[in-house]
């Protein structure tokens, strides 16, 4: 590996982990912005989904203006827009601003999540792209273990705008690295940019969410109904419109792989189970348990350690078992972990109350992570391996955003017991759906 290929893969394992654990490690920072903030549940839903939002409905669109206008440019475009949206997010006066800045930093985000990849497999020759992409792999599942004991460190001892600030001298290294390291690339055919698709994303995943999260609050007045129905409507003529457009943001025909569309719908059910599970486990922990927020960022410590421990060595038997029998088992273990903490009160120990919950739970996504990639990946053509993992990413995290947004419907007194009861049963859901659409490869 030369020197600008190591400054390559540095900044993309960088810029890829910040944009990651943006997502998640702002959740131990939640209780202590509504102290500050004067937040509401429903403004915690948006702190969370305004980021998730952008950066969902904007994920695929990410990925083509690379294509079309360099893959190093968009990324390094992408990495000083979200360094001084990190800034502005930080300094922010009030929960409305914070919302605010939380949307347009996750419009950055898109420009980089898809970008890493491209990165790595247009520097790097194919006798060493494998390592390359194992290497930046590696190194970002160690984010989900340090990240909360870091998060909950920071908001503990300092302040939670340093959960943003942190990010600013983490972007200006991999802006460097990225300046010295990465080599520039785009594609040599013309393609169109699929700019009615991306609206119209953000149209179908808007008008959802602020309907989710705003009904309660509102009442289900008109406005939140009419966002409802034009959230679905939208939905609805972004299937037709893609189904016609010569270079679409999802090719449809994908979808005739029964293994693509059941790892797809599975990937829904369990990763919207996550991200709901994550935002109200880690509130309850810190609002009726009393835990610090470094307390609340450990107590999942389990679940990281077995992702990183088990996951490549289930990805090497399902070369030989198939993946159905991992992703039926994994989400079903999921949801036992996750029914087990229903239960959870003030005064249980957390080796009785939340350890052999979050053992069970990391038992289950560790069986399901690697065959789920695998899944995917195999499901269609290599030469179609990109946008199908890109697609992948998508529906990932549109579920955690709608999840997130369903959490207040029966009102924030209500809302860890029903995140549980809802996380739970789409786990068990996903693992259903696993068992009915997904087949093993034949064996030759």
């Amino acid at each position: 590996m030369t020197r600008k290929q190591l400054f390559t893969l540095l900044a993309t394992i960088v810029g890829s982990s910040i944009v990651v654990l943006d997502g998640t490690v702002v959740n131990l920072a939640l209780p202590s912005v509504a102290r500050d903030l004067h937040a509401s549940f429903a403004d915690l839903q948006w702190i969370v989904d305004g980021y998730m939002l952008s950066l969902s409905a904007l994920i695929l669109l990410g990925g083509s203006l690379g294509d079309v206008f360099g893959r190093k440019r968009t990324y390094l475009v992408g990495l000083c827009g979200f360094g001084l949206l990190s800034l502005l997010c930080g300094l922010a006066p009030d929960r409305n601003i914070l919302i605010a800045m939380r949307v347009i930093q996750g419009v950055f985000g898109a420009l980089l999540v898809p970008g890493a990849l491209a990165i790595i497999n247009t520097n790097f020759e194919q006798k060493d792209r494998g390592k390359a992409i194992g290497r930046w792999a590696a190194w970002l599942s160690l984010g989900p273990a340090i990240g909360p004991l870091l998060g909950g460190y920071i908001v503990d001892s300092a302040s939670w705008r340093w959960i943003f600030f942190i990010n600013v001298p983490l972007v200006l290294v991999c802006l460097t690295l990225g300046l010295l390291g990465i080599k520039e690339s785009r594609d040599e055919w013309q393609r169109r940019l699929d700019i009615r698709g991306a609206l119209l994303t953000v149209l179908a995943l808007g008008g959802v969410t602020f309907g989710l999260i705003e009904g309660p609050v509102r009442h289900w007045d008109a406005l939140a109904l009419v966002s409802l129905i034009v959230g679905v409507a939208s939905f609805g003529l972004f299937v037709r419109i893609e189904r016609r457009q010569k270079d679409p943001m999802v090719p449809l025909r994908l979808f005739r792989s029964r293994n693509f569309t059941g790892a797809n719908l599975m990937t829904f059910a369990m990763y919207g189970a996550l991200s709901g599970f994550i935002f109200g486990l880690v509130i309850y922990l810190q609002t009726k348990m009393g835990y610090a927020a470094i307390s609340a960022g450990a107590s999942l410590l389990p679940v990281s350690v077995l992702l990183f421990a088990l996951s490549g060595r289930i990805g090497g038997l399902v070369t030989k078992c198939g993946p159905r029998v991992f992703m039926t088992l994994g989400p079903l273990l999921c949801g036992a972990g996750m029914g087990w903490l229903y239960w959870l009160h003030k005064g249980v120990s957390y080796w009785v109350g939340v350890f052999p919950g979050a053992v069970l739970f990391g038992l289950g996504m560790a069986l399901l992570v690697a065959p789920l990639t695998i899944t995917v990946m195999a499901a269609v053509h290599d030469t179609d391996s990109g946008i199908a993992s890109g697609i992948n990413n998508a529906v990932s995290r549109a579920a955690g955003l709608i999840v997130v947004a369903l959490l207040g419907l029966f009102g924030a007194a209500q809302a860890y017991h029903f995140t549980v009861i809802l996380s739970a049963g789409l786990a068990v859901f996903a693992g259903v759906i696993s068992f009915v659409l997904i087949r093993n490869p034949a064996r030759g």
